[in-house]
């Protein structure tokens, strides 16, 4: 049994109902075991947070930044653990888990910087009307709740954490009870650089614990990444306090290929958008719009690079793609892959789980997937691409954008002032041209639809842990 809850600067115990097993998913066994928090205990951590925010708000944003970059050099002192865990856990490939924690380790460094700045960002306002003066003051929200998804840990922690210590605000960050472990890693952290205690605390748990946080009366603010359906919930408890919130949900998003596209790249950008993590993201580019033009020449391309991935172990084997962390998940693609049975769909590649121990299914694409099929409609999670074909720039825009979702989209094309004119009328929150999906701390993440609520990284990340204060004074 793993000691896995921080609150209030000191390791315990859990005193929940529910015990998490941590599996393997490569071999679908448990490798390690956590009780839950229980209800008291997340009112502890809140409590916590609360008492450490007053001294916390007012440190300098000097000493903020100290700290913030103290997280960045620890994270890279304990690299190969933290890949380790990645890959075991997650079932994530090396270079994928590398990057994972380079994301991390950048997020923190970022937004020290920004916190180095924030001084500056308290200025005086001109005003048209004589006699009066005022000035701008930007303050924390106060106690922020956080909780985190189990496909990418560390760094979608790392992405709502740095910008909330950041802007001075203390944090509850419950993980995914999926990953429940390589969260620890912050807790290690903050004993190691004397953090104040209280400033961060973390619970884990499950159901019971992630509506104890949300529903706590005692947070300023809450911060969700996950899905659609249990941020619908988060949305609901924060509705009913009139609390602000953060919301990153799910997507199914497009892969807008022109015919003057190179047949090879295109490929490469496609695989790579759908089979990265397994395809278990929520901006993996999992519906490919394919111009006539080159259809016929791509799709047999794409289906022997499906074919051709290396799909295993990344503890044991070399691997391009891992399994699917959970079985939760397994079986939740499984059951997409008997619906497109079911609805006739032409499959080109994949289309079942592996025969072979753990959570593992093939690669898989779908050609000519009508539009009211569920697999074009909605988020599956996992390494599944689903084609149609367009003639023109028009309908390639209006069949992107006909979609619930609006997280991300992908342009392949070498009409440059092309992709640009699509970019700009696809309804989604962040597009890439002739790129895989590359993320970088400096632009903003989040989507518009159905895809969520306000945006994560840049400075639009710190500014969602901040509120507007202005000062004016009668000169008279």
């Amino acid at each position: 049994m793993t000691t896995s809850h921080y609150i209030a600067g000191r390791w315990v115990e859990g005193q929940g109902s529910d015990c998490i097993s941590v599996n393997d998913p490569a071999f679908g066994q448990p490798f390690a075991e956590l009780k839950a928090a229980s209800v008291a205990q997340v009112d502890q951590a809140v409590t916590a947070a609360r008492g450490a925010l007053p001294a916390w708000k007012n440190t300098s944003a000097s000493e903020r930044a100290a700290y913030l970059r103290g997280f960045a050099e620890q994270l890279g002192q304990r690299r190969e653990a933290l890949i380790t865990l990645q890959m075991r856990n997650n079932g994530k490939p090396r270079h994928e888990a590398e990057i994972d924690l380079d994301d991390a380790i950048a997020t923190f460094g970022y937004y020290a910087e920004l916190a180095e700045q924030l001084p500056s960002k308290n200025r005086d306002v001109p005003l048209a009307a004589p006699g009066f003066s005022a000035r701008t003051r930007l303050e924390p929200v106060g106690v922020v709740g956080l909780i985190v998804p189990w496909n990418f840990p560390l760094v979608t922690s790392a992405w709502k954490l740095a910008p909330a210590l950041a802007a001075g605000c203390t944090v509850v960050l419950k993980p995914s009870e999926v990953t429940p472990l390589i969260e620890q890693a912050y807790g290690q952290i903050a004993d190691a650089l004397e953090l104040p205690a209280g400033v961060l605390n973390i619970v884990n748990g499950k159901a019971e614990t992630g509506a104890a946080l949300s529903n706590h009366n005692g947070l300023d603010k809450l911060s969700f990444t996950g899905s659609n359906s249990v941020g619908s919930q988060v949305m609901r408890s924060a509705s009913a306090q009139c609390r602000p919130v953060t919301l990153e949900l799910g997507g199914k998003s497009a892969i807008v290929v022109f015919d003057d596209c190179d047949v090879g790249q295109a490929v490469e950008w496609i695989v790579a958008g759908i089979t990265w993590n397994a395809g278990q993201m929520c901006s993996a580019t999992s519906r490919l719009l394919v111009q006539d033009g080159i259809a016929d020449a791509l799709l047999p391309r794409l289906q022997a690079a499906l074919e051709q991935l290396r799909v295993g172990n990344p503890l044991t084997e070399e691997v391009d793609m891992g399994p699917l962390t959970s079985q939760a998940q397994w079986l939740k693609v499984a059951g997409y892959f008997a619906t497109a049975r079911e609805e006739g769909l032409q499959c080109l590649a994949g289309g079942k789980a592996l025969d072979r121990d753990g959570w593992f299914v093939s690669p898989t694409l779908y050609a000519d997937v009508p539009k009211d099929s569920r697999l074009w409609t909605e988020e599956i999670f996992g390494p599944v691409l689903c084609a149609r074909r367009f003639a023109t720039e028009e309908q390639a825009i209006a069949e992107a954008n006909d979609s619930r979702f609006g997280l991300v989209a992908t342009v392949c094309s070498a009409d440059l002032e092309r992709a640009e004119r699509v970019a700009d009328a696809l309804e989604v929150g962040h597009v890439w041209i002739n790129s895989v999906q590359a993320v970088f701390v400096e632009t903003s993440w989040g989507g518009t639809k159905g895809s969520g609520i306000g945006r994560e990284l840049g400075p639009w990340g710190l500014s969602a842990y901040q509120s507007v204060k202005h000062v004016t004074r009668c000169l008279g």
